[in-house]
């Protein structure tokens, strides 16, 4: 069951909500060539309101250790874990097609000493209908969560920069998957938000089933394997959901933030799988980027998906990094 409301987001964390909004991006003219890239996307001529969505939604196969309770919300569907005594949360942004429920082993390792928020994103799973850009989508987390350790994969990643950047009393300690700090020049960017309103489109002309399969057997995810890839949670999404969140929350959509990384204080780890020649060259340069409160850790055994494709390695550097005075 799920109610609808339309909305827009102050840019303060305790906003009101107020009548409904819409946002109008510019069109972009420019047609790219081979637009499956990394996860990311784009902003193409077009007006979406925020769609509020509250949901009761079933687990499905969910690890039954993480996905304790299904939490119903006004704002963004999350998945939540019982409080260890003590412990900080960790609220966990996902990736482009993923859900909330596709963290796996990896979630069920920190599950073990931390309370979990896994959040679906504007366009996925529970919030499936919403409908946001990248900062709407920050303010929609920071509404969700309390102060917490936020570990955020590729897109995931870059919403969870934007949140501490913006929202720095809600992190505690920044963990960045597979992520980047945004393409340098805005003549990238535009090229990217057209390579990305191509991909929607076509997208919204094949179906999930089979965007997922294109999606899945791009060379950065080579290294998954079938039950590592969460596919048959992946294509629970719509094509409308995803193709909304290339348009509105994807890479091109993002301001380079590389010159503001200096901002971040709180302590960040950056993660790479140690197979992920572009994602390691880019965590050098964030940590170097943001100074020294940053370090970077490559995953062995792994690609992009370092938390799925190695999830013990992932949960135990990071648990280890979290022991840490910071």
């Amino acid at each position: 069951m799920y109610v609808n409301t339309h909305a827009t987001v102050d840019n303060e964390r305790n906003c009101h909500w107020r009548g409904a909004g819409t946002r109008t991006d510019d069109c972009v003219g420019q047609s790219v060539t081979n637009p499956l890239v990394d996860e990311g996307g784009a902003e193409g001529c077009v007006k979406y309101p925020i769609v509020l969505v509250v949901h009761d939604r079933s687990l499905r196969s969910a690890p039954a250790r993480l996905y304790a309770e299904r939490v119903t919300s006004p704002l963004l569907s999350s998945i939540r874990t019982d409080s260890p005594a003590g412990a900080l949360p960790i609220a966990l942004l996902h990736g482009f097609t993923q859900t909330a429920a596709c963290w796996g082993p990896f979630a069920d390792e920190l599950a073990a000493t931390h309370s979990l928020v896994a959040i679906d994103l504007p366009g996925h799973g529970g919030s499936g209908e919403v409908r946001a850009d990248l900062s709407q989508t920050t303010e929609l987390v920071a509404l969700s969560i309390d102060r917490s350790i936020v570990i955020g994969y590729s897109l995931g990643g870059r919403v969870a920069l934007h949140l501490a950047l913006r929202h720095p009393e809600l992190v505690e300690r920044l963990v960045i998957i597979g992520a980047t700090g945004g393409l340098d020049s805005e003549e990238e960017r535009k090229q990217r938000r057209a390579a990305d309103e191509l991909l929607a489109d076509h997208l919204e002309d094949i179906g999930v089933d089979a965007f997922l399969d294109e999606w899945l057997s791009q060379p950065m995810f080579s290294s998954l394997s079938a039950e590592q890839s969460f596919r048959e949670l992946r294509a629970t999404n719509s094509a409308a959901g995803l193709a909304s969140s290339l348009r509105l929350s994807g890479t091109g959509t993002q301001e380079s933030l590389w010159d503001r990384l200096g901002e971040l204080t709180m302590p960040v780890l950056v993660i790479a799988g140690a197979n992920d020649e572009k994602f390691t060259h880019l965590g050098h340069r964030l940590v170097e980027s943001i100074g020294t409160n940053a370090s970077i850790e490559l995953i062995d055994n792994a690609g992009h998906s370092a938390q799925l494709e190695n999830p013990a390695g992932t949960a135990a550097a990071i648990t280890a990094w979290l022991s840490e005075a910071p």
